[in-house]
């Protein structure tokens, strides 16, 4: 990354951060598309939802893959449900969540409204008195504060799923023992803090997406670097704030199996 480019990124990321806190002021007014908040909510949602699943569903597989067979010739095959259930709740179901939500529909907030921008749509919504905040920002940050939640929740249950499939099948663990193991070990406030990381997520991805879109320039070409760059940053602030997030939530925690 040039000097210049740098530069440019950081005055974006500036711009950001205001459209963050023009959103908040905003929602604190009470002025929501309800039509656009359910549309976009749609897109999130049950269109993110095949991809999430196929997801959640081999990162489970895979995760009992390498620890199942360890366990094993340590005797400690209860503990694989347990240890499946924790990794995929604490990190591996919000942040894969988001990665994918990022790449899907990060990169289409920042295209569309990009495009909206150079061919001066956004200049028109001002010419009729609609506020682009208030019209294209908050029902896709509301759709992703709320939708991302979900799905991260779905991709614990497909993920748990993918990885009771592989052990019962190839390493002949019970079924109640693998349950068992991740009913003890899994806490209900280890899926609070799962769903919260999402809402935290999907809040990011809509407002990294949605503030690259609208300082869009420079025609076609404008609009591929500002989709390209959005994807990056989310990715970049999806990372950053999940290391600060198990930070707040994790540190100083007892061992997880016991009572």
């Amino acid at each position: 990354m040039t000097q210049s480019s740098l530069g440019r990124w950081s005055r974006r990321l500036f711009a950001a951060i205001l459209l963050g806190g023009q959103v908040v002021v905003h929602l604190l007014s009470g002025k929501i598309h309800r039509r656009n908040t359910f549309e976009q909510m749609a897109m999130v949602g049950p269109q993110s939802l095949l991809i999430n699943t196929i997801t959640a569903a081999f990162v489970g597989m895979v995760f009992t893959i390498q620890v199942a067979r360890e366990f094993l010739n340590f005797g400690a095959e209860s503990a694989v449900g347990g240890v499946l259930a924790l990794a995929l709740a604490r990190e591996l179901s919000p942040v894969l969540t988001a990665v994918v939500v990022a790449g899907r529909v990060g990169s289409a907030f920042a295209a569309e409204i990009g495009t909206m921008q150079v061919t001066e749509q956004i200049d028109a919504l001002h010419i009729l008195r609609t506020d682009p905040i208030d019209y294209l920002v908050i029902p896709r940050l509301l759709a992703c504060g709320l939708m991302v939640p979900v799905l991260t929740l779905f991709s614990l249950c497909i993920g748990m799923s993918g990885g009771l499939l592989i052990a019962t099948s190839q390493y002949n663990i019970a079924q109640s023992v693998f349950l068992n193991s991740a009913r003890n070990f899994l806490g209900f406030m280890d899926v609070i803090h799962a769903m919260t990381k999402g809402a935290v997520f999907g809040g990011l991805i809509a407002i990294i997406g949605c503030s690259w879109g609208l300082t869009t320039s420079g025609g076609a070409k404008g609009v591929g670097e500002s989709t390209t760059a959005a994807v990056v940053t989310s990715l970049m602030a999806i990372f950053i704030a999940n290391f600060f997030l198990s930070w707040a939530m994790f540190q100083g925690m007892g061992s997880a199996s016991l009572p």
